[in-house]
């Protein structure tokens, strides 16, 4: 028996997890590290903490599986996206912290840009719109605020890489600075067509060419690890951004299949085939991955505020104590009384694009209490999901039948439920909860043979709950009215900003 090892770097913690061949999880260990908010609607991270919880849940892993750490046949790596770390290259120490893709910072240097003939490029090439969720923005902030960071980065002595990057350069000793075709597609700087690093892109932000990493398909050999962080080298096989890795871990291999993660945010992407879908805008056309010149694409709409919303219920607003008791709280309450909750705490994604929007609570009155708050929480999730969902419809030209449901919130069956009633349409969650460090295992394991094909790949998937909607399409079409109302009023708050 072989095993795969994920190095599953996400948003709010660090997991690793090893894998048989049959996708069943053998051992897993993660550690939560430390969110930085320096100002409001500003996130960081410690670049070496992130480092630091990854190698220990690593050796955590292993220790705990009892396995032979020769019996690992490869290594895959899955990432939080668009984040952003700037470091030395002969130090490697970062020259400010990690700039987080939740973080507004430049919201105002997006507007500025925006009317430079040169922006008007960005979707076309990059799939990508002109927003600071992405790591161009953050590059050039951290290249303009840093003491003698632009100077370093003109003399080619700094590196740029999304987190998957940094992890690779350490875990290497150095020797690899590389990324993917899925992480390069979102820095606002690749060229999805020709797969390269735009020479006008990095021009009208400003960004010297010689910080950026080499780019690869999304499974190839990336170098193996360090000796001294398991006991042996062990060869890295994919990397993938983590939504991208969700979307081949639930199997969408077909054109027209799609799947959410409820994460930290909410992440929908449908497989668009061999090329990009034609759209305006409101949606993202991005890399899903890439094996050899095998490339395939996916349509994409990001809710910037999913599991987060309840965090704040239990650490900001102390409703609860722990995510599992929303579900008692929320079905505690035949409806949600009017009361909808916008969790736009770092401003609007797909299909709006705000970044000045803020969290709105409406629809309060004297009747309205503590479950009626959690029922909208949670409500709101949905919400924004099918938000997404429905543009991503209307821009791919197809209906789906059924959406693939992972992360964290998939957990929370009054979620799951009020998302198939508010779609009309069935939700399936797989046996396995972590698709998005399966997915990249998957991949690593049809490049280094444990897998021959995409059929064998499927076989691993097994389902473990299907959810049906059951409102009558009038209940349907009131309560997406005032959803709607309270999306309004969320803008309209901030209106003066725009």
């Amino acid at each position: 028996m072989k095993y795969i090892l994920t190095f599953d770097q996400g948003t709010t913690s660090s997991r690793t997890i090893l894998f048989d061949t049959c996708g069943n999880i053998i051992a897993l260990s993660q550690k939560e590290y430390t969110q930085i908010y320096p100002q409001p609607s500003w996130v960081e991270h410690d670049p070496f903490e992130i480092l630091q919880t990854q190698i220990s849940t690593a050796k955590e892993t292993v220790a705990k599986s009892g396995i032979d750490v020769k019996d690992i046949a490869c290594a895959a790596i899955t990432n939080q996206r668009e984040t952003t770390i700037v470091w030395d290259a002969q130090t490697g120490r970062p020259v400010y912290n990690a700039i987080v893709w939740q973080c507004r910072r430049t919201s105002d240097m997006c507007k500025a840009l925006s009317n430079d003939p040169r922006a008007a490029k960005i979707h076309e090439k990059t799939g990508l719109n002109l927003d600071p969720y992405f790591s161009a923005t953050k590059i050039k902030w951290i290249l303009d605020n840093t003491p003698g960071a632009r100077e370093k980065a003109e003399k080619g002595e700094l590196l740029f890489g999304t987190v998957d990057t940094w992890l690779l350069w350490k875990l290497t000793g150095g020797k690899v600075h590389a990324t993917d075709y899925t992480n390069a597609s979102r820095t606002m700087l690749f060229n999805i067509g020709t797969l390269e690093w735009d020479n006008e892109l990095l021009s009208l932000f400003d960004i010297p060419k010689s910080m950026l990493p080499k780019v690869l398909p999304s499974g190839s050999n990336f170098g193996v690890t360090k000796r001294d962080i398991l006991g042996c080298e062990i060869p890295v096989c994919s990397v993938l951004g983590d939504q991208q890795s969700s979307l081949f871990g639930q199997t969408c291999f077909e054109k027209g299949e799609a799947k959410n993660t409820y994460g930290t945010g909410c992440f929908v992407l449908m497989n668009t085939g061999t090329a990009p879908a034609n759209n305006s805008g409101n949606m993202l056309s991005t890399i899903a991955w890439g094996i050899g010149k095998d490339v395939r694409y996916a349509c994409e709409g990001s809710v910037f505020t999913a599991g987060a919303v309840i965090q704040w219920l239990r650490d900001e607003l102390g409703l609860i104590t722990s995510p599992a008791e929303t579900v008692e709280a929320a079905n505690a309450v035949s409806d949600n009384g009017g009361v909808y909750i916008v969790p736009a705490f770092t401003g609007l994604g797909a299909p709006y694009w705000n970044p000045y929007a803020r969290g709105t609570i409406v629809g309060l009155t004297r009747g309205a209490n503590r479950n009626h708050i959690i029922r909208a929480a949670l409500e709101g999730i949905a919400y924004q999901s099918a938000d997404v969902i429905r543009e991503i419809e209307k821009v791919s030209g197809t209906s789906l039948e059924f959406l693939g449901a992972d992360g964290g919130a998939s957990a929370n069956p009054f979620l799951m439920q009020f998302q198939a009633d508010i779609l009309g349409k069935k939700l399936l969650l797989p046996k396995c909860k972590e698709s998005t460090a399966l997915g990249t295992a998957l991949m690593a394991g049809l490049v280094c043979g444990i897998y021959n094909d995409y059929g064998e790949i499927r076989a691993v998937k097994e389902l473990s709950k299907t959810y049906s909607p059951s409102l009558t399409e009038d209940t349907r079409s009131s309560l997406l009215c005032g959803w709607e109302r309270a999306v309004r009023t969320a803008v309209a708050y901030t209106e003066q900003n725009r």
